[in-house]
Protein backbone atom coordinates (compact mmCIF):
# COMPACT_ATOMS: atom_id res chain seq x y z
CA UNK A 1 0.00 0.00 0.00
CA UNK A 2 1.51 3.19 -0.87
CA UNK A 3 1.14 5.81 1.25
CA UNK A 4 -0.16 9.52 -0.15
CA UNK A 5 1.78 12.26 0.98
CA UNK A 6 -1.09 14.45 1.64
CA UNK A 7 -3.71 13.02 3.96
CA UNK A 8 -1.57 10.97 6.05
CA UNK A 9 -3.19 10.26 9.24
CA UNK A 10 -6.10 9.05 6.92
CA UNK A 11 -3.99 6.81 5.00
CA UNK A 12 -2.24 5.11 8.07
CA UNK A 13 -5.93 4.35 9.44
CA UNK A 14 -7.03 3.24 6.30
CA UNK A 15 -3.88 1.13 6.16
CA UNK A 16 -4.82 -0.87 9.95
CA UNK A 17 -8.23 -1.55 8.55
CA UNK A 18 -6.60 -3.16 5.23
CA UNK A 19 -4.41 -5.46 7.99
CA UNK A 20 -7.27 -6.13 9.49
CA UNK A 21 -8.32 -7.61 6.89
CA UNK A 22 -5.71 -9.59 6.21
CA UNK A 23 -5.47 -11.06 9.38
CA UNK A 24 -9.39 -11.89 8.68
CA UNK A 25 -8.17 -13.84 6.09
CA UNK A 26 -5.45 -15.93 7.44
CA UNK A 27 -7.14 -16.91 10.13
CA UNK A 28 -10.09 -18.55 8.13
CA UNK A 29 -7.46 -19.67 5.63
CA UNK A 30 -4.55 -21.21 6.82
CA UNK A 31 -3.07 -24.19 9.47
CA UNK A 32 -2.46 -23.01 12.82
CA UNK A 33 1.15 -22.80 12.59
CA UNK A 34 1.70 -21.14 15.59
CA UNK A 35 4.84 -22.56 17.40
CA UNK A 36 7.29 -22.67 20.47
CA UNK A 37 10.63 -20.98 19.63
CA UNK A 38 13.43 -20.85 21.69
CA UNK A 39 12.26 -18.60 25.09
CA UNK A 40 9.16 -17.25 23.31
CA UNK A 41 5.68 -17.90 23.71
CA UNK A 42 3.13 -20.26 21.56
CA UNK A 43 1.21 -17.97 19.15
CA UNK A 44 -2.62 -18.08 19.32
CA UNK A 45 -3.25 -19.09 15.68
CA UNK A 46 -1.83 -18.75 12.37
CA UNK A 47 -3.21 -15.25 12.33
CA UNK A 48 -0.49 -14.14 14.65
CA UNK A 49 2.17 -14.40 12.60
CA UNK A 50 0.82 -11.91 9.78
CA UNK A 51 1.27 -9.64 12.19
CA UNK A 52 5.06 -8.66 11.36
CA UNK A 53 4.27 -8.97 7.79
CA UNK A 54 4.63 -5.32 6.00
CA UNK A 55 4.41 -5.52 2.28
CA UNK A 56 5.53 -1.69 1.83
CA UNK A 57 6.52 -1.28 -2.25
CA UNK A 58 7.33 -5.30 -2.25
CA UNK A 59 5.20 -6.54 -5.68
CA UNK A 60 6.30 -8.74 -8.79
CA UNK A 61 7.88 -11.50 -9.02
CA UNK A 62 11.00 -12.87 -6.71
CA UNK A 63 13.37 -15.82 -7.84
CA UNK A 64 15.46 -17.65 -5.44
CA UNK A 65 16.93 -21.17 -5.40
CA UNK A 66 19.50 -23.32 -3.31
CA UNK A 67 19.13 -25.38 0.18
CA UNK A 68 16.73 -28.21 -0.30
CA UNK A 69 16.84 -28.25 3.42
CA UNK A 70 15.26 -25.17 3.84
CA UNK A 71 12.18 -25.74 1.37
CA UNK A 72 9.49 -27.00 4.06
CA UNK A 73 10.13 -24.00 5.89
CA UNK A 74 9.97 -21.49 2.90
CA UNK A 75 6.86 -23.41 1.92
CA UNK A 76 5.15 -21.77 5.38
CA UNK A 77 6.68 -18.32 5.52
CA UNK A 78 5.47 -18.06 1.77
CA UNK A 79 2.25 -18.99 2.63
CA UNK A 80 1.64 -16.56 5.07
CA UNK A 81 3.48 -13.76 3.39
CA UNK A 82 1.65 -13.96 0.12
CA UNK A 83 -1.99 -13.80 2.00
CA UNK A 84 -0.77 -10.54 2.94
CA UNK A 85 1.22 -9.15 0.51
CA UNK A 86 -0.74 -10.25 -2.79
CA UNK A 87 1.24 -8.19 -5.00
CA UNK A 88 3.83 -10.18 -4.38
CA UNK A 89 4.84 -13.67 -5.97
CA UNK A 90 7.56 -15.79 -4.63
CA UNK A 91 9.27 -18.74 -6.75
CA UNK A 92 11.61 -20.48 -4.72
CA UNK A 93 13.42 -23.54 -6.76
CA UNK A 94 14.74 -26.38 -3.82
CA UNK A 95 18.04 -27.04 -6.42
CA UNK A 96 20.10 -27.56 -3.78
CA UNK A 97 23.16 -24.88 -2.07
CA UNK A 98 25.57 -25.50 -4.76
CA UNK A 99 23.08 -24.52 -7.78
CA UNK A 100 21.87 -21.95 -5.94
CA UNK A 101 24.62 -19.68 -5.08
CA UNK A 102 25.89 -20.24 -8.73
CA UNK A 103 22.35 -18.97 -9.90
CA UNK A 104 22.74 -16.13 -7.54
CA UNK A 105 26.53 -15.37 -8.55
CA UNK A 106 24.90 -15.48 -12.41
CA UNK A 107 22.18 -12.70 -11.39
CA UNK A 108 19.69 -15.18 -11.82
CA UNK A 109 17.82 -14.75 -8.40
CA UNK A 110 17.59 -12.37 -6.24
CA UNK A 111 18.61 -14.19 -3.12
CA UNK A 112 19.83 -17.40 -2.61
CA UNK A 113 19.71 -20.48 0.49
CA UNK A 114 22.47 -22.50 0.98
CA UNK A 115 23.34 -24.29 4.02
CA UNK A 116 26.98 -23.30 4.29
CA UNK A 117 28.40 -20.03 4.09
CA UNK A 118 29.83 -18.27 0.89
CA UNK A 119 33.50 -19.29 0.35
CA UNK A 120 36.02 -16.59 -0.98
CA UNK A 121 35.73 -17.38 -4.36
CA UNK A 122 31.70 -17.23 -4.31
CA UNK A 123 32.25 -13.70 -2.37
CA UNK A 124 34.46 -12.56 -5.30
CA UNK A 125 32.11 -13.91 -8.23
CA UNK A 126 29.14 -12.05 -5.77
CA UNK A 127 30.59 -8.54 -6.53
CA UNK A 128 29.49 -9.23 -10.09
CA UNK A 129 26.17 -8.86 -9.20
CA UNK A 130 26.04 -6.84 -6.19
CA UNK A 131 27.31 -3.65 -8.22
CA UNK A 132 31.27 -4.04 -6.81
CA UNK A 133 29.84 -4.86 -3.63
CA UNK A 134 30.09 -8.52 -1.58
CA UNK A 135 26.64 -10.38 -1.27
CA UNK A 136 26.35 -11.33 3.29
CA UNK A 137 25.39 -14.65 4.55
CA UNK A 138 22.46 -14.46 6.74
CA UNK A 139 21.21 -17.24 9.23
CA UNK A 140 17.56 -17.89 8.90
CA UNK A 141 17.08 -21.11 9.55
CA UNK A 142 18.64 -23.70 11.91
CA UNK A 143 18.01 -27.88 12.32
CA UNK A 144 19.36 -31.33 13.27
CA UNK A 145 20.42 -32.98 10.37
CA UNK A 146 18.38 -36.32 10.92
CA UNK A 147 20.12 -39.85 10.34
CA UNK A 148 17.06 -41.72 9.01
CA UNK A 149 17.26 -46.15 8.54
CA UNK A 150 15.04 -48.79 7.55
CA UNK A 151 16.19 -51.32 9.48
CA UNK A 152 12.93 -54.03 10.09
CA UNK A 153 12.90 -54.70 13.49
CA UNK A 154 14.49 -52.29 14.90
CA UNK A 155 12.64 -49.27 16.16
CA UNK A 156 15.89 -47.49 18.64
CA UNK A 157 19.30 -47.24 17.27
CA UNK A 158 22.17 -45.65 18.65
CA UNK A 159 25.41 -44.95 16.68
CA UNK A 160 28.71 -42.70 17.48
CA UNK A 161 30.46 -40.27 15.50
CA UNK A 162 32.93 -43.02 14.69
CA UNK A 163 30.35 -45.96 13.55
CA UNK A 164 28.96 -43.47 11.27
CA UNK A 165 31.83 -42.66 9.43
CA UNK A 166 32.84 -46.05 8.65
CA UNK A 167 29.38 -47.00 7.82
CA UNK A 168 28.96 -44.16 5.11
CA UNK A 169 33.24 -44.98 3.92
CA UNK A 170 31.96 -48.40 3.34
CA UNK A 171 33.98 -50.17 6.19
CA UNK A 172 30.77 -51.14 7.99
CA UNK A 173 28.68 -53.17 5.52
CA UNK A 174 26.52 -55.51 8.22
CA UNK A 175 23.98 -54.23 10.21
CA UNK A 176 25.20 -56.80 12.59
CA UNK A 177 28.36 -55.41 12.76
CA UNK A 178 30.16 -55.70 16.66
CA UNK A 179 30.71 -52.01 16.35
CA UNK A 180 26.86 -51.17 16.26
CA UNK A 181 26.21 -54.13 18.11
CA UNK A 182 28.60 -52.56 20.86
CA UNK A 183 26.06 -49.36 20.84
CA UNK A 184 23.10 -51.39 21.18
CA UNK A 185 23.15 -53.74 23.38
CA UNK A 186 19.84 -56.27 23.52
CA UNK A 187 18.64 -54.92 20.12
CA UNK A 188 17.79 -57.77 17.58
CA UNK A 189 20.04 -56.71 15.18
CA UNK A 190 19.81 -58.52 11.48
CA UNK A 191 22.50 -59.76 9.25
CA UNK A 192 21.31 -57.20 6.91
CA UNK A 193 23.38 -55.11 3.96
CA UNK A 194 23.71 -51.64 5.11
CA UNK A 195 22.65 -49.82 2.22
CA UNK A 196 24.19 -46.28 2.53
CA UNK A 197 22.78 -43.04 0.35
CA UNK A 198 24.24 -39.89 -0.22
CA UNK A 199 23.10 -36.91 -2.19
CA UNK A 200 23.93 -36.98 -5.70
CA UNK A 201 23.83 -33.09 -6.12
CA UNK A 202 26.32 -30.51 -4.54
CA UNK A 203 24.53 -30.15 -1.18
CA UNK A 204 24.67 -28.06 1.98
CA UNK A 205 23.65 -30.76 4.05
CA UNK A 206 26.42 -32.92 2.70
CA UNK A 207 28.94 -30.18 3.34
CA UNK A 208 27.65 -30.61 7.11
CA UNK A 209 27.32 -33.54 7.88
CA UNK A 210 30.75 -33.79 6.59
CA UNK A 211 32.32 -31.80 8.89
CA UNK A 212 30.80 -32.79 11.98
CA UNK A 213 32.27 -36.59 11.17
CA UNK A 214 36.10 -34.57 10.53
CA UNK A 215 35.30 -32.85 13.16
CA UNK A 216 34.17 -35.69 15.86
CA UNK A 217 35.52 -38.91 14.07
CA UNK A 218 38.61 -37.94 12.20
CA UNK A 219 40.56 -40.60 12.03
CA UNK A 220 37.82 -42.14 10.47
CA UNK A 221 36.96 -39.55 8.05
CA UNK A 222 39.46 -38.95 6.26
CA UNK A 223 38.33 -36.71 3.76
CA UNK A 224 38.61 -32.66 2.88
CA UNK A 225 34.28 -32.13 2.95
CA UNK A 226 32.77 -30.06 0.78
CA UNK A 227 29.12 -29.54 -0.59
CA UNK A 228 29.76 -32.94 -3.42
CA UNK A 229 30.38 -36.46 -1.74
CA UNK A 230 33.90 -37.50 -1.74
CA UNK A 231 33.76 -40.98 -0.28
CA UNK A 232 33.97 -44.06 -2.19
CA UNK A 233 31.05 -46.34 -2.41
CA UNK A 234 27.13 -45.80 -1.54
CA UNK A 235 24.07 -45.34 -3.88
CA UNK A 236 23.09 -41.68 -4.52
CA UNK A 237 20.07 -39.64 -4.19
CA UNK A 238 18.84 -36.04 -5.73
CA UNK A 239 18.13 -33.72 -2.77
CA UNK A 240 16.80 -34.54 0.33
CA UNK A 241 13.58 -36.06 -0.48
CA UNK A 242 15.28 -38.42 -2.59
CA UNK A 243 17.21 -39.39 0.15
CA UNK A 244 14.16 -40.15 2.15
CA UNK A 245 11.93 -41.74 -0.08
CA UNK A 246 14.91 -44.07 -0.51
CA UNK A 247 15.40 -44.89 3.34
CA UNK A 248 11.51 -45.17 3.86
CA UNK A 249 11.41 -48.08 0.33
CA UNK A 250 14.84 -49.89 0.89
CA UNK A 251 15.57 -52.50 3.59
CA UNK A 252 18.46 -51.84 5.74
CA UNK A 253 18.85 -48.14 3.68
CA UNK A 254 20.51 -45.76 5.83
CA UNK A 255 20.84 -41.77 5.14
CA UNK A 256 20.90 -38.35 6.06
CA UNK A 257 18.79 -35.58 6.10
CA UNK A 258 16.96 -32.83 7.36
CA UNK A 259 14.37 -33.87 10.72
CA UNK A 260 11.62 -32.65 7.84
CA UNK A 261 12.19 -35.26 5.84
CA UNK A 262 12.14 -37.65 8.08
CA UNK A 263 8.06 -38.17 8.14
CA UNK A 264 6.03 -41.10 6.99
CA UNK A 265 7.10 -43.78 9.71
CA UNK A 266 11.35 -43.04 9.13
CA UNK A 267 13.27 -43.83 12.10
CA UNK A 268 15.95 -41.59 13.25
CA UNK A 269 19.66 -42.83 15.08
CA UNK A 270 20.03 -41.65 18.56
CA UNK A 271 23.67 -40.06 18.95
CA UNK A 272 26.09 -41.07 21.45
CA UNK A 273 28.24 -37.98 22.00
CA UNK A 274 29.80 -37.55 24.97
CA UNK A 275 26.81 -36.68 27.00
CA UNK A 276 25.40 -39.34 29.61
CA UNK A 277 22.80 -40.06 27.64
CA UNK A 278 22.49 -40.79 23.67
CA UNK A 279 20.59 -37.54 22.09
CA UNK A 280 17.77 -37.55 20.13
CA UNK A 281 16.77 -35.84 16.67
CA UNK A 282 14.70 -32.97 17.72
CA UNK A 283 14.16 -29.14 17.35
CA UNK A 284 14.35 -28.70 20.91
CA UNK A 285 17.87 -30.56 20.68
CA UNK A 286 19.62 -28.73 17.94
CA UNK A 287 18.41 -25.52 19.04
CA UNK A 288 20.68 -26.53 22.33
CA UNK A 289 23.58 -27.17 19.82
CA UNK A 290 23.17 -24.30 17.98
CA UNK A 291 23.07 -21.59 20.45
CA UNK A 292 26.32 -22.34 21.50
CA UNK A 293 27.98 -20.95 18.00
CA UNK A 294 29.59 -17.71 17.45
CA UNK A 295 29.38 -15.63 14.64
CA UNK A 296 32.47 -16.10 12.19
CA UNK A 297 32.33 -13.68 9.62
CA UNK A 298 33.38 -10.01 9.53
CA UNK A 299 31.06 -6.84 8.80
CA UNK A 300 27.96 -7.35 8.22
CA UNK A 301 28.28 -10.78 6.76
CA UNK A 302 26.65 -13.31 9.48
CA UNK A 303 28.40 -16.88 8.82
CA UNK A 304 28.59 -19.06 12.05
CA UNK A 305 31.02 -21.59 13.77
CA UNK A 306 29.15 -24.45 14.56
CA UNK A 307 30.24 -26.43 17.94
CA UNK A 308 30.33 -29.71 16.79
CA UNK A 309 31.22 -31.02 20.47
CA UNK A 310 28.91 -29.54 23.08
CA UNK A 311 29.12 -30.62 26.35
CA UNK A 312 25.43 -30.04 27.50
CA UNK A 313 23.19 -32.69 28.01
CA UNK A 314 20.45 -32.69 25.27
CA UNK A 315 22.45 -30.61 23.07
CA UNK A 316 22.40 -32.54 19.54
CA UNK A 317 25.43 -31.50 17.69
CA UNK A 318 24.48 -33.07 14.07
CA UNK A 319 23.27 -29.05 12.87
CA UNK A 320 23.10 -27.28 10.13
CA UNK A 321 21.92 -23.66 9.66
CA UNK A 322 20.67 -22.07 6.46
CA UNK A 323 21.83 -18.67 5.30
CA UNK A 324 19.71 -16.33 2.73
CA UNK A 325 22.63 -15.03 0.90
CA UNK A 326 22.00 -11.33 -0.30
CA UNK A 327 23.46 -8.19 -1.96
CA UNK A 328 23.92 -6.02 1.24
CA UNK A 329 24.24 -3.21 -1.28
CA UNK A 330 24.35 -2.82 -5.29
CA UNK A 331 20.31 -4.59 -5.14
CA UNK A 332 18.37 -4.41 -8.11
CA UNK A 333 15.64 -1.51 -7.56
CA UNK A 334 12.85 -3.93 -8.78
CA UNK A 335 13.37 -6.97 -7.04
CA UNK A 336 14.70 -4.89 -3.60
CA UNK A 337 11.30 -4.19 -1.95
CA UNK A 338 9.77 -7.79 -2.09
CA UNK A 339 13.66 -9.11 -1.25
CA UNK A 340 13.43 -7.05 2.02
CA UNK A 341 9.62 -7.13 3.02
CA UNK A 342 10.44 -11.27 2.38
CA UNK A 343 13.42 -11.87 4.24
CA UNK A 344 12.47 -9.05 7.16
CA UNK A 345 9.23 -11.00 7.83
CA UNK A 346 11.07 -14.80 7.87
CA UNK A 347 13.37 -13.08 10.25
CA UNK A 348 10.69 -11.41 12.74
CA UNK A 349 9.91 -12.92 16.20
CA UNK A 350 6.36 -14.61 13.94
CA UNK A 351 8.27 -15.56 11.34
CA UNK A 352 10.90 -17.52 13.24
CA UNK A 353 8.03 -19.07 15.22
CA UNK A 354 6.91 -21.16 12.33
CA UNK A 355 9.83 -23.44 12.43
CA UNK A 356 9.29 -25.01 15.32
CA UNK A 357 6.22 -27.05 13.36
CA UNK A 358 8.03 -27.20 10.13
CA UNK A 359 10.83 -29.19 12.39
CA UNK A 360 13.05 -26.88 12.46
CA UNK A 361 14.79 -24.73 15.27
CA UNK A 362 14.68 -21.03 14.83
CA UNK A 363 17.81 -18.91 15.07
CA UNK A 364 18.96 -18.04 18.93
CA UNK A 365 17.83 -14.44 19.81
CA UNK A 366 20.86 -13.18 20.17
CA UNK A 367 21.74 -14.23 16.29
CA UNK A 368 18.87 -12.91 15.04
CA UNK A 369 18.56 -9.83 16.65
CA UNK A 370 21.68 -9.02 14.13
CA UNK A 371 20.18 -10.19 11.10
CA UNK A 372 17.05 -7.91 11.47
CA UNK A 373 19.70 -4.50 12.03
CA UNK A 374 21.54 -5.95 9.08
CA UNK A 375 18.37 -6.34 6.74
CA UNK A 376 17.27 -3.03 7.49
CA UNK A 377 20.41 -1.64 5.60
CA UNK A 378 19.70 -3.03 2.34
CA UNK A 379 20.22 -1.18 -0.65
Amino acid sequence: MKLQRKNRLRALSLGAVAVSGALALTACGSDDTGTKAAGGDKSASAATNSSAIKCDDAKGQLQASGSSAQKNAIDAWVKQFTQSCSGVQINYNPTGSGAGVTAFTQGQTAFAGSDSPLKPEEITASKNVCGGNAAIDLPMVGGPIAIGYNVPGVDNLILDASTIAKIFDGKITKWDDAAIAKLNPGAKLPSTKIQAFHRSDESGTTDNFTKYLKAVAPSDWNYSGGKAWQAKGGQSAQGSSGLAQQVKQTAGAISYFELSYAADGISTVDLKTDAATPVKASVENATKAISSATVAGTGSDLALKLNYKPTEEGAYPLTLVTYEIVCEKGNKADTLPATKAFLNYIASEDGQKLLTDAKYAPIPAEIISKVRTTLSSLS
